[in-house]
């Protein structure tokens, strides 16, 4: 059976060919290759030629993978000039596939939706993030994309016969589905052993007068991810003699990052670490104090899920899944400096120890062998359906 992946990507190519990325992994791709021995992606391709810069990716080695590689249609001059290309890509990749799974928000995906309903073709759909949101943090250009761009997602899933959503309420409501539905989110953790608990309540008893390090998991050129809040609050409490440094984890340009910490007198305590291969980002978390998302946008973040996995006491704001995950007392308003400096100030080694607990019984949920159980159940039923 031959599988149609679209998503929005881009997937990483070096010179002799070869696919990286970040997302799209052999782990995650062995998911599909339960139900189909031929995945084709559907998505755009960035090609990068420095090895340093090559390391920061996973090489993809899956067999019988291929990549329909497609331009960019995201702004008025790329749909003017490539969207009958992509439009002809689609209607071929799609005629060619079985089963179609398209991964949302992402505009070619929203064509291959309308693209599979018309050639009568069977298709899922898998709801990741929500457009509306993005677009509207992301700038005041990204502000008149926000409505069409809510609009057609709402579309897209409103019909479709089969719909994946990686939270368990916030984007059911916002997207919602006449067909099948399963919330199920796409975090791979490692095992959660309970050692790892313990080594984390041993840190915080062991915390002293030792600093204590914040940490988050995001791209560092992505303002709606929120850090300047963060380096904003955390310079109140240093001002005030509080021992406090801000470790980030994540790729992109820290120029602006930077230079709200230059601003606020703190760009000595916070620590740009880069983009972290994911077996590292685990060894990051068991080296940090309290995790924190502080982003004006989000699905269901698996950084955060894979902070809680290593007992870290967590903090969030109050949008998308966040409040899935995090104790209602322990959120804050996206955006809002004065709650997150409260929260920070507020907190104790109590409250640390008690929400390390909390935190790494809530992983258990997300646990990777229950998690790719119920997703398989769901594919398998959506592939009988094909069959019929």
């Amino acid at each position: 059976m031959k599988l149609l992946f679209s998503y929005t990507g881009p997937l990483i190519k070096d010179k002799e060919g070869n696919y990286y990325s970040r997302t799209i992994t052999d782990k995650m791709l062995s998911r599909y290759f339960k139900i189909a021995n031929e995945v084709n992606i559907f998505t755009r391709v960035k090609e990068v030629f420095d090895e340093k810069e090559l390391k920061k990716f996973t090489k993809i080695n899956s067999e019988n993978f291929y990549v329909t590689e497609c331009p960019n249609i995201s702004s008025l001059k790329e749909i003017i000039y490539n969207s009958l290309k992509v439009k002809g890509q689609i209607e071929k990749a799609v005629a060619e596939a079985d089963i179609i799974i398209a991964r949302l928000p992402c505009v070619t995906g929203n064509i291959v939706v309308k693209t599979a309903k018309t050639k009568q073709k069977p298709y899922l759909v898998e709801v990741v993030g929500c457009p509306r949101d993005v677009y509207w943090s992301h700038s005041y250009k990204g502000k008149f994309a926000a409505l069409p761009s809510y609009l057609a997602m709402k579309r897209a899933v409103k019909r479709a016969p089969y719909t994946l959503y990686v939270t368990n309420e916030f984007l059911q409501h916002r997207y919602p589905c006449k067909g099948r539905v399963i919330g199920c989110s796409d975090v791979s953790l490692p095992k959660l052993d309970e050692g790892i608990l313990k080594k984390r309540l041993l840190r915080i008893n062991n915390q002293e007068d030792k600093p204590l390090i914040i940490g988050t998991t995001a791209a560092v050129n992505v303002k709606y991810k929120g850090q300047e809040y963060v380096i904003k609050a955390m310079s109140r409490l240093i001002r005030e003699g509080y021992n406090i440094e801000y470790h980030l984890a994540g790729g992109g340009e820290n120029t602006y990052l930077k230079s709200i910490a230059e601003k606020y007198g703190v760009l000595d305590k916070v620590k740009f670490l880069g983009s972290l291969p994911h077996e590292k980002v685990f060894e990051y978390l068991d080296n940090i104090d309290i995790y924190i998302q502080p982003s004006k946008t989000e699905g269901l973040p698996r950084a955060l899920v894979e902070a809680m996995s290593r007992g870290c006491p967590s903090l969030g704001s109050n949008i998308g899944g966040i409040p899935e995950l995090i104790d209602e007392n322990f959120t804050f308003s996206a955006g809002s400096v004065d709650e997150i400096y409260r929260l920070l100030k507020n907190t104790d080694k109590n409250m640390m120890l008690e929400e390390a607990c909390r935190s790494f019984k809530k992983a258990k949920e997300f646990d990777t062998k229950l998690l790719e159980n119920k997703r398989l159940t769901f594919y398998k039923e959506f592939c009988e359906l094909s069959k019929g």
